[in-house]
């Protein structure tokens, strides 16, 4: 079995098509996401369907949580222990209602809103751990690895915060350093959150440390995965059309 970790989607369901065509996967094959799937881009309820048919799973973005909790069905606690029952039923959602982090628009069609927010509670969590997905392999140096959206706080998992896991990009004090650059590991943490150019690779005693996959697709970068067991990236680069 082969992982792919994919990146911030944003809607931009015509690159996650072809990112996961260019993935070839295998019957034995997984991916996975590390959320805000859906915000900003041109065609969420693609990218939803997309991640149906590819039996993705997907941890928790800071737009997706924001969604949650206005519909009361956001977990509260950093391992979504506590998640609320499955709702299946909604009245009359306005577009508004989907809204994410800072108002970023999600524009689902009117007859596919109540199918929207039911997805949104198919979600894995605030995390994923290797260890914890059947058949995944370690990293090609043989260490475990841990999917969030945002990071996680350097002193470990057990003191990350919702808010961290979903939003966290600095550190306070001298300098404010990201937050990756005082994570000494061991795990391989793969991140989204924070755009740049090219995937954000931290690297410390030689190993792989933190490697941030939002390279910034819905602004017209490009959509990326990477698979931790073959130390593998690829990308496709964002479409004319959704770069703004």
């Amino acid at each position: 079995m082969t992982s792919w970790i994919i990146g911030d989607v944003h809607g931009c369901a015509d690159e996650l098509s072809e990112l996961i065509e260019r993935l070839a996967l295998g019957p034995e094959d997984r991916v996975y996401s590390c959320g805000d799937l859906f915000h900003r881009g041109p065609d969420p309820a693609g990218v939803m369907d997309l991640l149906k048919d590819s039996g993705a799973q997907w941890v928790l973005g800071n737009h997706e949580r924001t969604v949650l909790q206005r519909v009361g069905l956001a977990p509260r606690r950093p391992d979504a222990s506590d998640r609320p029952a499955l709702r299946t039923e909604f009245p009359p959602i306005d577009e508004s209602d989907l809204a994410g982090d800072g108002g970023s628009s999600c524009r689902v069609p009117a007859e596919r809103r109540a199918d929207f927010l039911r997805f949104l509670q198919t979600h894995a969590g605030y995390t994923l751990a290797s260890t914890d997905l059947p058949a995944a392999g370690p990293t090609a140096d043989g260490r475990p690895w841990r999917i969030v959206h945002a990071g996680i706080d350097p002193r470990g998992l057990a003191e990350s915060s919702i808010d961290c896991l979903t939003g966290i990009r600095r550190l306070s004090g001298r300098g404010k350093p990201w937050w990756y650059e005082a994570y000494e590991g061991p795990e391989l943490v793969l991140f989204g959150h924070t755009h740049s150019k090219l995937p954000r690779a931290w690297r410390a005693g030689g190993r792989l440390l933190a490697l941030g996959l939002d390279t910034g697709c819905v602004f017209g970068g490009s959509l990326s995965a990477y698979s931790p067991e073959l130390d593998e990236l690829v990308s496709v680069s964002a479409f004319s059309r959704n770069a703004r």
